[in-house]
């Protein structure tokens, strides 16, 4: 772990001394931000008027994410970082303290939060869930927060970010109505969502489904052989037809607990893969925050029906 840390300061080191060559000079603001979500919603107010990188692409675990030498040198030449926080992206926490001392503009979005109002957790670091954006409501105060800072850094174009927030808040209460219009096709005794790690408390606490994890809050804890036994067990006492891999978790997880299933003479179908930790490919409907959210209620409600 020491060697660990000193080499994580040397490249942090090392990236700040050669900052200049990769930084854009475009009188643009530089941002970076970390998982994909973060990613498309300053898209979608920043607009041409930043110059955007988005650390994690499709598929990638927020959780395990580590920083490379590339990640840390895009880092040091951002003027604003937007990250989710409450500890999400937990291996880049060392980097983000080595650049407190720096101009660089932090933010941890999940942190402006009401905390009163969050998921606790016993086993989670930070005493929170953090895949707070499976709550809309919380998303929409990431998209304040965003504009509010972009407006402050570059009072120039404040008009221009208020108005991209003005219509992707239209645009996410259309997507709640929706959403809520597709559930309420759902009978509620059959909304039970068996998932590989808990990242959608928030979206069953929104909607009413009781939600259950085979892993915890974080995929760095490895489900054992006790946590498959119990919950093939709920599944079969709850009688739920379909559970679901997750995009960024490996698939083995929720095959070993169909298989689990199946031992005891009880079917459970997979349900698809839904998009947890990270959206789709860059290009698709699915690399959106909208289209994700729409994607992952159609699978779920098609599934369970």
């Amino acid at each position: 772990m020491k060697l660990i840390r000193i080499v994580t300061v040397a490249i942090f080191a090392l990236s700040v001394i050669s900052c200049k060559d990769g930084k854009e000079d475009n009188g643009k603001l530089n941002v970076v931000a970390t998982t994909s979500m973060i990613t498309d919603l300053v898209k979608n107010i920043g607009g041409d008027y930043i110059n955007l990188q988005g650390l994690m692409g499709a598929g990638v675990d927020p959780h395990l994410y580590k920083a490379s030498a590339g990640d840390v040198t895009k880092l040091s030449n951002a003027d604003v970082i937007f990250y989710n926080g409450l500890h999400l992206e937990g291996k880049l926490v060392e980097v983000f303290e080595k650049m407190n001392a720096s101009q660089v503009a932090q933010v941890p979005l999940g942190e402006a939060l009401d905390k009163s109002t969050l998921i606790g957790s016993d086993y989670f670091a930070s005493n929170y869930d953090p895949h707070v954006w499976f709550n809309i409501q919380y998303f929409k105060q990431f998209v304040v927060e965003v504009t509010n800072t972009l407006s402050r850094k570059d009072p120039k174009h404040a008009t221009f970010y208020k108005e991209n927030s003005e219509a992707y808040l239209a645009k996410l209460n259309v997507l709640e109505t929706e959403i809520k219009r597709i559930i309420n096709t759902l009978p509620e005794d059959k909304r039970i969502l068996v998932t590989a790690h808990d990242a959608f408390n928030y979206f069953g606490k929104s909607y009413g489904f009781e939600v259950v994890g085979l892993q915890g809050l974080s995929t760095a804890t490895e489900a054992g052989v006790k946590d498959v036994q119990r919950l093939s067990q709920f599944i079969i006492e709850n009688k739920v037809k379909a559970i679901f891999v997750e995009s960024s978790v490996p698939r083995r997880t929720i095959e070993a607990l169909q298989a689990a299933v199946q031992s005891k003479n009880h079917e459970v179908e997979i349900g698809g893969s839904l998009y947890s930790d990270a959206l789709g490919n860059k290009g698709t409907v699915e690399g959106t925050y909208i289209g994700m959210f729409k994607y992952n209620v159609n699978t779920i409600v098609d599934a369970l029906k």
